[in-house]
């Protein structure tokens, strides 16, 4: 489906008013907890949290039953033990269609602007119906998954305890956004570090955070940030030519041609393999793309040029990006 058709669609069935974010959430409950150092997290006012929404959106983001032949859930594409992300350069759909692209990680998704590579979709409760409407993905009706989910007893109870009304297309997409801003990471050893901790980084992981963070290579300047990305969308001079034109799609503009979403970095060693299509395979592999200046593109950004790193460098900014792994987020009880 393409994207200008997602966009009317989802707009005339929700109303991009309906999901402006206004209510914060402060109070750390058993399923919504905000770690030391990360600011409070909104919600939108017509969906405010409450671990019976949670407990609804998880039920749901684990249950092929959003698949059309019930063969993939959300959780296919985005695996908890990789910090929401895929292995795979890209996920295959239903009946074994060819992915698109990579797999993002879903950590930390309740702070960020908006959605998809390009950002064309505003807020966590449109983005929900994309998956599930697209052919190389689940490929169901929203309407027909509607219909299935009323004749299960289960669903119906939890509908009512969450929103007060039987399940449909505004619980399904309220409930998957509510679960989805619950995972929050942010207790990594980097975050010891900088929340105190001294001694959580050693020499060449430290030497690795300060060149991250210099001038000279620039890395924070589209990486920054406490989630390790300012939400821009660049052309990282990945190639010359390419297959998928990127924000190109959403505005038609040619100077948004082969340009997305800068990824977070958090959870970075996990999260293998890289870039919109997955197509490098380590961080060393990324690390030497970035040393080698990328390809020349005419979008490339103005950022990416070589940086003269040595092989000593390059091993301590892999060894600090490696701390930015955060084992306690991927191990947490609530996703089991």
């Amino acid at each position: 489906m393409k994207l200008g058709v997602i966009g009317i669609c989802l707009s005339i069935l929700f109303g991009l008013q309906s999901c402006q974010k206004e209510t914060p959430v402060s109070t750390n409950t058993s399923n919504f907890r905000i770690p030391l150092g990360f600011s409070n997290l909104d919600f939108p006012k017509d969906n405010e949290f409450t671990n019976e929404r949670w407990v609804l959106g998880k039920k749901l983001f684990f249950d092929p039953v959003l698949s059309r032949d019930s063969s993939i859930s959300c959780a296919t594409c985005h695996k908890p033990q990789l910090a929401f992300a895929d292995d795979q350069a890209t996920t295959p759909g239903i009946e074994n269609r060819p992915g698109t692209r990579n797999s993002p990680s879903l950590a930390n998704v309740g702070y960020y602007p908006y959605f998809l590579r390009e950002g064309g979709v505003p807020t966590l409760e449109m983005q929900v119906l994309v998956p599930i409407a697209e052919h190389n993905e689940f490929d169901f009706n929203v309407v027909e998954l509607t219909q299935e989910l009323q004749k299960d007893s289960v669903y119906s109870q939890l509908a009512q305890k969450a929103y007060q009304k039987e399940i449909d297309p505004w619980v399904i997409t309220r409930a998957i956004a509510t679960f989805e801003r619950s995972l929050i990471s942010g207790s990594s050893r980097y975050d010891d570090f900088v929340n105190g901790n001294k001694l959580a980084l050693n020499a060449q992981e430290e030497a690795g955070m300060d060149l991250f963070f210099s001038g000279r290579i620039n890395c924070s300047s589209c990486h920054g940030g406490a989630f390790f990305t300012h939400h821009t969308f660049e052309n990282n001079g990945l190639y010359y030519e390419y297959q998928d034109e990127g924000k190109f799609r959403l505005t038609g503009k040619e100077t948004d041609v082969a340009k997305f979403k800068v990824p977070s970095l958090r959870n970075v060693g996990v999260t293998a393999p890289y870039m919109h299509d997955g197509s490098m395979k380590t961080l060393n592999d990324v690390i030497q793309h970035y040393n080698e200046g990328g390809k020349q593109h005419p979008n490339k950004s103005v950022l990416i040029m070589p940086l003269g790193l040595t092989q000593e460098e390059m091993d301590a900014l892999e060894a600090f990006l490696l701390t930015l792994t955060d084992q306690k987020f991927m191990n947490d009880a609530r996703w089991n």
